[in-house]
């Protein structure tokens, strides 16, 4: 009972972060737009359509190539562009076709946009077209800068100073940095903003990892871990319900932050971890929490932290009475993941596994928007069909192992990139339902590596390992939005750039060893003997403990991949 309750109050605010990664997707979409004009207009012409207001342009407008002719109140005849107006030299009778010759101004009226699905954007809020085009498109990128940032600056801060403080910080930073956002006062104000939103977010979705699988037993773990995805893709839902219900940017995103405020509100009553505590010799404080779980789970007697402390100082003098370990002194760094070949191929495929992940889950999220039809019921439905593909995963990692499952998912995800590109463009629905079985099949393979990642590297260099692995993801991220933006050049672009790696992946994890049953390696040596290769990191790394029972080495390598993770 007491678990649960601290699982579901932790995962409930990883919603807030799935929100904001994917707030941009209306906050700053671009409408259609033409140049203002220098004073009152009197007639507006549109092909061979005419009408009382620009406002009712927009319904018949089809290209960018498009122009509206307008004649002002003092007789003047304007060409209106996107990104420049013409004036007629010789204004004669209201024609849309004219030969004659034109004058070419810059838009100095700025611009006229189309609000009838949004009222405001932030494109429309400070005119973020044409040659300032650019910083509309950095706003998504500098956001999953900030989460890169923030996965390393508070993952270090929880180590130091536990995992309660940063999780009140963050999620307080969320609320905070969120309800300031909608306040910005100009575009560098909102990036910055949004930037340190981002690095709460991402501290908070990093630490809530840690937090909850530390509290969870062994048997749920797995469980756990992977569903506070699911919580994260209902963040995605929440995102595509409120842009559906408002569309002013600012009261939008200050919607979308008040979902934050039942945890910050509660957030207070969650305990520190017993396993920090205990690392940190704060014996006493940690007997304190195990007492209160102990009363909530209505267990008579509570384990004693004085009991677990005897064991592992027996433990402890064992070891330094015994051949002293190198392995416990050296400090490893990067290049232990390269020690031989076979640790280097297995990073190299690793990495990649992530960063294609990664880009494959925002590429497909943050394009379902322009798959045509509802952009709304995209987006929702792109993130609804995560939920069961976390649930598939854990039974196929358990069931087929972790390498069969990864293998055959990032091969369907490419064959499925491939499949879009030839379904006809007038197909709306079928083309939805392509896309939301290339997000199901690569967020499988998300999903999966955190855990494929822990149990292919030894205790030694696991941290090393899940946070390198992680760093690519963040980088994968990071070059998900410019992905999508090459749409402007080809619109399958993106979609060959994932397919591409993803097969690659696919093929390269096929050299992958199975983890499945087999347990957790404490040295170099013994991870390269599960790719069934003799070949040792001499000179890197010593042999395991020879000491250690099973039993003890399997639960330590469980607690260390909860924590790092």
């Amino acid at each position: 009972r007491f678990q649960a309750c601290v699982y579901f109050a932790s995962v409930f605010q990883a919603m807030s972060c799935g929100i904001h990664y994917l707030a941009s997707v209306f906050m700053a979409v671009t409408p259609d737009f033409v140049c203002g004009f220098p004073g009152n207009v009197s007639s507006i012409l549109f092909h061979n359509s005419s009408a009382l207001s620009i406002q009712d342009i927009w319904t018949l407008w089809t290209s960018t190539d498009n122009y509206i002719v307008v004649q002002l109140e003092n007789g003047d005849i304007w060409e209106l562009n996107q990104c420049s107006r013409s004036k007629r030299e010789v204004p004669l009778d209201l024609a849309y076709e004219y030969q004659g010759n034109k004058s070419v101004f810059p838009c100095s009226d700025g611009f006229l946009y189309d609000n009838t699905k949004w009222k405001s954007t932030v494109v429309t809020q400070w005119d973020l077209v044409c040659d300032r085009e650019w910083l509309a498109k950095l706003i998504q990128p500098t956001f999953m800068l900030g989460v890169l940032i923030g996965a390393v600056i508070f993952g270090d801060i929880a180590d130091r100073l536990g995992r309660q403080r940063v999780i009140w910080f963050t999620s307080a930073g969320q609320f905070v940095f969120g309800i300031a956002v909608a306040f910005t006062f100009d575009y560098y104000s909102f990036v910055v903003v949004r930037f340190l939103l981002a690095m709460v977010s991402s501290g908070y979705l990093v630490v809530a990892f840690v937090y909850v699988t530390e509290f969870v037993g062994i048997k749920a773990r797995t469980w756990a871990s992977m569903h506070v995805h699911a919580f994260f893709a209902m963040g995605i839902m929440i995102v595509a319900l409120v842009g559906f219900l408002v569309r002013t940017w600012w009261v939008y995103q200050i919607f979308l932050s008040i979902a934050t405020i039942p945890f910050v509100l509660c957030c207070w009553m969650l305990p520190e971890t017993p396993f920090w505590l205990l690392s940190e010799e704060r014996y006493e404080d940690a007997q304190k929490v195990i007492n209160t779980m102990a009363r909530w789970n209505k267990i008579n007697t509570a384990c004693k932290v004085s009991e677990l402390c005897s064991v592992q100082q027996d433990d402890l003098v064992s070891d330094r009475t015994g051949e002293k370990d190198t392995s416990s002194t050296k400090k490893h760094n990067i290049l232990d993941l390269f020690c031989n070949w076979q640790i280097a191929r297995r990073t190299i495929t690793v990495w990649l596994i992530w960063f294609t992940g990664s880009l494959g889950y925002y590429v497909f999220s943050l394009s379902s928007v322009s798959l045509g039809g509802n952009e709304y019921l995209n987006l929702f439905l792109i993130g609804a069909v995560e939920l069961p593909c976390y649930i598939i995963a854990c039974v196929a990692m358990d069931k087929l192992g972790r390498r069969n499952t990864l293998i055959p998912f990032l091969i369907l995800s490419a064959l499925i990139c491939v499949l879009i590109m030839f379904i006809p463009q007038d197909f709306n629905i079928l083309i939805i339902l392509a896309n939301m079985a290339g997000k199901f099949s690569i967020g499988v393979a998300f999903g999966l590596i955190y855990l494929y990642t822990a149990e292919l590297y030894p205790t030694i260099v696991r941290s090393l390992a899940v946070g390198s692995g992680s760093m690519m993801c963040r980088v994968g991220s990071v070059v998900a939005p410019f992905c999508v933006y090459l749409r402007s050049v080809w619109i399958f672009m993106p979609l060959l750039l994932v397919g591409i790696m993803a097969l690659l992946s696919g093929i390269l994890t096929i050299m992958l060893p199975e983890t499945l049953g087999k347990p957790l390696t404490n040295t170099l040596v013994e991870a390269t003997e599960i790719g069934r290769n003799k070949k040792s990191c001499s000179g890197k790394t010593p042999p395991a403990h020879s000491g250690a029972a099973p039993e003890k080495i399997e639960m330590f390598g469980q607690e260390t991949f909860s924590i790092e993770k």
